[in-house]
Formats: structure tokens, C-alpha cells, sequence
């Protein structure tokens, strides 16, 4: 039998996953509940079905999901209508959705029952890193069921790593991403003082690109335009991770962290920063835009 990739969720990062997928000759066909997303799909020449039920077939030998929350991940999997229930146990399914590690677990639960294997395998990287097949992908699931991920999953992705059982993928990124969300308020203040004491921002950005205060932010996703070509500082901050994702991310971390009496203060200051952002109206744009908080007055001084 032909290998056939369903793949559900084709927002601002399943679409260029499943576009490069197709790009390396595996049939894929797509869904999505949102009908804006399903029209871009469109527009990118997806094989799209616009019906869960006509989606989920006996071809189907992969079936990849990329979804926004726990829920949606449970309802796709377990819920009336749930893919579990339908897909044979030959079929291979990845969940690519950043979750909490319990949903994650009692979905693979469920798969076992019944024979099917299944990983958790969230993503970092952006949509820049979808669109370039660059994505850092985490993996939690048995080693047999990481191995025959393992061709579709460097299709998509640079760096995979295996990380454990199920739910381990969710885990790694849940603390991967709770770094990040801290690390982006240190990279805003730093160069924001810089601007405060009228340094040459390019400067003190080119000196921390290359001293002991370098990080992710810094080196490759600079929250103040001007620094680095191509990211969202550069674009209005239009999102290639958004805050509201970043919240969300923190929140889980945040519960993760009460869950095992782990002490994770900078975490808890970095959630409620972000909160705070996003209430006011902000979840849409690029989590680097966290900078403006941290800037005040000093975002308007231009960058020669």
C-alpha cells in the first residue's frame, strides 16, 4: 500500500509542514475546521478535504496533527468521532501540537490499547523554521515508533531529538519554551538599556552576539528591528510565533511546575509579563514584540 499522510491543521505552521512534505513527494492530504485556513490551503495547491470523516480512511498510513490546545488534540483523537477509533493499526500517528504531557499521555494510552503507535512530537522554530524545514522537533513515544517517524519527521525538521516515553516530547518543549519566553525579556531589557545609555545598539547587539550574554534572542531573533534581516522585529512584529502561543506555552509550564513542586520563579515573571501583554490586546503579534513592554518611551528613540 502507498503511503498517504493525513494531515490536520494546516494554520501559520501545519501549512508550509505539510507544503514540504509535498515538496519531497509524499501524498498528503489536509484538514482544518477554520475556513480561512482551509482556503490558503487552497491556495498553496493541498490536497484539501473539507470533511474530518472523508479525511480518515483505510489508505491512510500516517496521520500528523498540528493544533493549538490540549482540547482540540483530545477531540480529535478521543473524542465522538475520534481518529483512534478509526484508523487501522498499521497507521502511524504524530501529534506535532504543543500540550499538556497528561492529554499527551492519555492519548498514547488510548493508541496502545488498541495496537496503534503513536508519538508527541511538538516543534520549535517558528513558521520561519516550518517554511525552511529547520524545526527543532522534540519526540516522547517508544523507540520502534520514533524510528518509522523518523523520515517524515526530517522531512519537516533539522534537529530531532528523542527525548523518552510519550508526553517527554510535550515535556522538553514545555521547559525548551519557558527558557525561550525568559530569555526574550532579558535580550529586551539588555538592548533596551543599551538605547538608554546611548550606545550604538548595533554595537552592544554585534558585542552580546559574541560575549558570555549571547542567546537565542540575541543571535538569531533580535526583538528590536533594525538588527537582523528577515525576522518579525522587521515585519510590525506579524508573527512567526505569537505572544498568545508564548502564554500559552508559560501557562503550561507555570501548572507543570506546581505539579512537581518545582521552584520556578523567572518562569512565573516571565508568564505574568506575558499575560499581562496579551490582555492588552497583543496575543496576535510576534512574542518578541514583549520588547515594547520593556521599552517605554525608549522605543521610540530611532536606531541609526
Amino acid at each position: 500500500m502507498s503511503e498517504l499522510v493525513a494531515f490536520i491543521g494546516v494554520g501559520n505552521m501545519g501549512n508550509p509542514m505539510a507544503l514540504n512534505l509535498v515538496k519531497e513527494g509524499k501524498k498528503v492530504k489536509v484538514f482544518d475546521v477554520s475556513k480561512n485556513m482551509i482556503q490558503k490551503a487552497k491556495e498553496k495547491k493541498l490536497d484539501v478535504v473539507e470533511n474530518l470523516d472523508d479525511l480518515i480512511t483505510n489508505e491512510v498510513t500516517t496521520v500528523i496533527t498540528m493544533l493549538p490546545e490540549g482540547k482540540n488534540s483530545k477531540e480529535v483523537y478521543l473524542g465522538e468521532k475520534g481518529i483512534i477509533n478509526k484508523v487501522s493499526k498499521n497507521c502511524l500517528l504524530i501529534d506535532c501540537s504543543t500540550i499538556d504531557i497528561q492529554t499527551s499521555i492519555e492519548i498514547g494510552k488510548k493508541a496502545k490499547e488498541k495496537g496503534i503507535k503513536m508519538i508527541d512530537a511538538p516543534v520549535s522554530g517558528g513558521v520561519m523554521g516550518a517554511q525552511k524545514a529547520t524545526l527543532n522537533i522534540m519526540v516522547g513515544g517508544t523507540k520502534e515508533a520514533f524510528e518509522l517517524a523518523l523520515p517524515l519527521l526530517k522531512i519537516m525538521g533539522k534537529n530531532i531529538f528523542h527525548a523518552g516515553e510519550i508526553g517527554s516530547g510535550n515535556g522538553a518543549k514545555i521547559c525548551n519554551n519557558m527558557s525561550l519566553g525568559i530569555t526574550m525579556i532579558a535580550a529586551s531589557e539588555s538592548l533596551m538599556l543599551a538605547k538608554r545609555l546611548n550606545i550604538d545598539i548595533k554595537k552592544v547587539h554585534e558585542i552580546m552576539k559574541n560575549a558570555s550574554g549571547n542567546s537565542w534572542p540575541i543571535s538569531v531573533y533580535p526583538p528590536l528591528p533594525g538588527l537582523i534581516d528577515g525576522t518579525p522585529s522587521n515585519n510590525n512584529y506579524r508573527p512567526g510565533f505569537s505572544a498568545g502561543m508564548m502564554n500559552k506555552d508559560l501557562k503550561l509550564a507555570n501548572e507543570c511546575a506546581k505539579q512537581v513542586k518545582a521552584s520556578t520563579p523567572l518562569g512565573s515573571m516571565a508568564l505574568e509579563i506575558y499575560n499581562k501583554f496579551c490582555e492588552e490586546g497583543n496575543d496576535t503579534k510576534d512574542f518578541s514584540a514583549i520588547s515594547k513592554v520593556v521599552g517605554g518611551d525608549a522605543w521610540n528613540y530611532p536606531i541609526d
